[in-house]
């Protein structure tokens, strides 16, 4: 079965094309069930998300795709939401999903995968700066809000990577994610950065098929014609660790799939 939980619209106004779009994209790669995971809106960054007044607009969107589409394909509804301690909402968090992605975007107010701020990484330690970002991640799990972990180790986009191992690094947060029994979602979009590779890298995933972590898949597309790619590359890199299946969603409870 092939799953893809992670997917956008225009709403967060750095996507494009049309929700209808996006699942025709989704049917076309066989795609059996599909994920909108939109930018949840907060009081931080309003130029990369939707607006809480668009909220409902976002659902009844997603909802009207699922009933047009309900003899074709699943359509799940859910959020990305950002990590950022004093700006996550209740009207998010306790959303009537099926899932919601805790994602880690920024390290304080530095948006550290947006090319418009590549430039701080000259200025700072490395390893301090990975540490501080899988110590968001530990926080993030350890919150108790999110099903699903966003491109684990994100902070690797730009091709600045850490001199220590970047399993000694992420450790405790892997860790933390597994006491949470979260999810952690193989995500091409790396294949489309600097970095060309998926989040996350494989000794991530090689420990955390060791932590019996679950996974599941994510286009993470901003546009319709990223729906699907990479996906073949995408299973054979979780197989080649060892998972035989992956999670999907309804009303936030999990049930597990054969890939």
């Amino acid at each position: 079965m092939k799953i893809d939980l992670h997917n956008h619209t225009s709403l967060c106004n750095h996507a494009e094309g049309t929700v209808e779009a996006y699942v025709q994209a989704a049917i076309d790669n066989d795609i059996d069930v599909f994920g909108f995971s939109d930018h949840a809106p907060m009081h931080f960054d309003p130029d990369y998300r939707m607006s809480f007044e668009q909220m409902d607009l976002y659902y009844s969107m997603v909802m009207e795709a699922k009933a047009q589409y309900a003899d074709k394909i699943k359509i799940l509804f859910g959020y990305e939401v950002d990590y950022l301690p004093g700006h996550m909402d209740p009207r998010v968090l306790d959303a009537d999903v099926d899932y919601l992605i805790g994602s880690v975007h920024f390290i304080d107010d530095w948006g550290f995968d947006n090319p418009e701020f590549i430039g701080r990484y000259e200025h700072e330690d490395i390893d301090q700066i990975w540490q501080r970002y899988f110590d968001l991640i530990e926080a993030m799990a350890k919150s108790g809000h999110f099903d699903i972990v966003g491109h684990l180790d994100l902070i690797k986009v730009f091709k600045f990577l850490p001199k220590k191992p970047v399993t000694e690094i992420a450790e405790a947060a892997l860790k933390a994610i597994k006491e949470a029994d979260m999810v952690l979602e193989v995500n091409v979009a790396g294949y489309r950065k600097p970095i060309e590779e998926a989040y996350p890298s494989e000794p991530l995933l090689r420990r955390a098929y060791e932590l019996d972590i679950p996974i599941t898949f994510a286009s993470d597309a901003h546009k319709p014609e990223q729906v699907g790619l990479f996906r073949e590359r995408a299973e054979a890199f979780a197989k080649g660790i060892g998972y035989t299946q992956c999670a999907t969603f309804r009303n936030r409870k999990r049930e597990m799939v054969d890939l």
